[in-house]
């Protein structure tokens, strides 16, 4: 602190017992002592206190940091989120154009096929109740089943 050399201190040693007398300056010293015990504990105090409020500034400067990686890490993973949500949409809707496209193909050879059943099948000829009892029998057996062979089925 103060570049005092031991010359320098005998020397103002040596003017205060010249000055104080030798029954005061014992007084004096300690006196002295007290003063300078003081001013270093309030030196440390005021020391220890700016490195406590370093600390907390430091402190808070990390949490701030730390905060704002987090507020950017969560941005990142929200925006990861949507994308994958908005591919997973259209991935969705992709497949179910598919499974549309796929129905309707499914769908249109077995209505073809039904019109093309119903093409085949010849229109009956539409036949009075009087004209009915008019067939012959061999004609009757040929077109209907007979009621025995029905429950023989069954």
């Amino acid at each position: 602190m103060f570049d005092i050399g031991f010359s320098e201190l005998f020397v103002i040693a040596i003017v205060a017992l010249l000055v104080l007398g030798p029954e005061r300056l014992p007084k004096a010293a300690r006196f002295a002592g007290l003063w300078v015990r003081r001013a270093r504990a309030q030196w440390y105090s005021v020391k220890s206190e700016l490195e406590h409020e370093l600390a907390a500034e430091e402190l808070k400067r990390n949490l701030r940091d730390t905060e704002q990686t987090l507020r950017e890490a969560h941005d990142e993973l929200k925006s990861g989120l949507d994308e994958a949500r908005d591919r997973i949409q259209r991935e969705g809707d992709a497949l179910r154009r598919g499974v549309d496209e796929i129905d309707a193909e499914l769908r249109a050879p077995a209505t073809a096929s039904e019109a093309v059943a119903d093409a085949e099948v010849p229109a009956l000829p539409h036949v009075d109740a009087d004209a009915d009892s008019a067939l012959d029998a061999p004609t009757r057996q040929a077109t209907s089943p007979a009621p025995d062979d029905v429950a023989e089925r069954r």
